[in-house]
């Protein structure tokens, strides 16, 4: 985590509460694999606003819902 905080995306338990597979996301959401598994594993570094928009449409969910800010320790 930077001294600045971090962005932790909630894509996990969203997809687990959806009762959707990652496969059925993909093709819902239009996305790749590749794509998905870097959302899932909190490992992607730069949003697609696209992207975060089809995970939203395909989950029925909000931005706020996937993805959280989390402000650092430090102050």
């Amino acid at each position: 985590m930077s001294d600045k905080g971090s962005i932790q995306i909630h894509l996990d338990h969203l997809l687990k509460a959806s009762g959707l597979s990652k496969n059925k996301l993909c093709q819902k959401a239009e996305i790749q694999r590749s794509q998905l598994n870097g959302y899932l594993n909190n490992t992607i570094t730069r949003f697609d606003k696209d992207v975060l928009a089809r995970l939203c449409h395909a989950l029925n969910c909000s931005l706020s819902d996937l993805l959280e800010y989390v402000p650092s320790d430090k102050q």
